[in-house]
């Protein structure tokens, strides 16, 4: 793209059908509670999302909890996608653009940018880069065809950034980072927000950053899940598993956790199970979120359980989750967080299962760190840190769980 910094009009007009399909996604954004401000909204009813992703339908483009993949790697691991709107619009609403702001993306696609594009306005400038070729040439040719001239795609490893377009206003990052590296930080001007999908030992969270000096201070998260960042910075998950049998498969997501002894857990999960119930309830449409957040910080060696649905039925787990559930591992031993129904309409008791000789003391720990959950941060939302490197202890928050980067040190502490 060429940099000129204004939004030309969309290259050919849409169809009735097309622009109704945008109308209806507009629709489920705000009853969704993602598009909450009238200029996200204009924003997700004005970009043709489509056009981004020919071989797809587009109907299916338009649905709010609908993510494209784009790309898988020889392991059929997804490298690249056009995120859910819900997701985009929920990262846009956390960066708080202005018009007239520069606005870097991190991991290109095209439709993401478009957005952006819109809300920055022909006096604004927004840079979208990404590592693989084919991902920013595919942005390239739908920013083209989109019409959108304030739009500049770089083909880079994020890890140093974009200098040659800083300092931004606001950085958006739409793949999973686990680190945060200084040139993120020193690009951003004082006081400009950093959106980034924050992986903390296994659990990912949108977080909204505002730089403070050489510091970031969260200003609020939310759940979410992404592809992960590619290149110098890539750090993936390790699988540990536990049960191979196809469809069934059951194994635990590791993220700086011990390396645990899979022979001895494997064996432990087909031992009979021992459950403790912690009389703390929620709602059928309340998040785990911040209750997982609260374990993690909590808990030391708290990998995800992560189990097919094939695992469930046959009785092997009685939860299980594409992004994992919190499972505390104590040698041969470990136990996970799940659920049952209560006599009240739409509520659920929360609890713990356990495996293995001390499954049932680890089942009883977990409760008991769900009733000090409920006790005494019920309502409360961690509070994020992010510092360099090297930073002494002394100016770290006192407590919390401290999380260890090549890059950063980052804090989660609570009120």
């Amino acid at each position: 793209m060429d940099g000129v910094p204004d939004v030309t009009t969309n290259i050919d007009r849409p169809t009735e059908a097309e622009q109704q399909l945008r109308d209806a996604l507009v629709q489920q954004l705000i009853e969704l509670g993602a598009a909450r401000s009238p200029r996200v909204a204009d924003a997700f009813r004005t970009v043709r999302r489509h056009l981004a992703t020919p071989e797809a339908d587009m109907a299916r483009t338009y649905q709010a909890e609908v993510a494209t993949v784009t790309k898988t790697d020889e392991h059929g691991v997804d490298v690249s996608s056009v995120s859910a709107p819900r997701i985009q619009a929920m990262q846009i609403e956390q960066a708080d653009i202005d018009p007239g702001m520069t606005v870097l993306e991190i991991g290109s696609g095209g439709p993401n940018a478009a957005y952006l594009a819109e809300m920055v306005g022909e006096n604004g400038r927004v840079v979208t880069m990404d590592i693989d070729s084919e991902v920013t040439d595919r942005a390239t040719d739908f920013l083209k065809a989109t019409g959108y001239r304030n739009v500049t795609v770089v083909t880079a490893d994020a890890e140093r950034g974009a200098p040659d377009h800083a300092p931004f206003d606001r950085i958006v990052a739409t793949v999973q980072a686990t680190d945060v590296p200084p040139a993120w930080i020193e690009q951003l001007r004082e006081g400009g927000r950093l959106v980034v999908p924050l992986r903390m030992r296994g659990m990912t969270r949108t977080v909204a950053f505002v730089r403070d000096g050489d510091r970031l201070v969260s200003d609020g998260f939310e759940l979410c899940g992404f592809v992960p960042m590619q290149g110098v910075g890539e750090n993936r998950v390790r699988l540990a598993v536990l049960h191979d049998v196809e469809g069934e498969e059951v194994g635990l997501r590791l993220d700086g956790h011990a390396e645990p002894d899979t022979a001895a857990l494997a064996h432990a999960l087909t031992t009979p199970r021992a459950t403790e119930w912690s009389g703390v309830t929620l709602a059928g449409d309340e998040s785990n979120e911040h209750l997982d957040l609260w374990l993690m910080t909590a808990l030391d060696n708290l990998p995800l359980l992560a189990a097919k649905p094939g695992a469930r039925k046959r009785g092997l787990v009685t939860s299980a989750s594409p992004l994992g559930i919190p499972a505390l591992v104590d040698g041969g031993s470990f136990a996970y967080r799940t659920v049952r129904a209560t006599d009240a309409e739409d509520r659920y008791e929360l609890g713990a299962i356990g495996h293995g000789p001390h499954g049932r003391q680890l089942a009883e720990r977990l409760a008991e760190e769900i009733r000090i959950w409920d006790r005494d941060h019920r309502g409360d939302r961690a509070h994020i840190e992010v510092y360099p490197a090297g930073t002494p202890d002394d100016r770290l928050p006192a407590g919390g769980r401290r999380i260890e980067r090549r890059h950063s040190r980052i804090t989660i502490t609570w009120p």
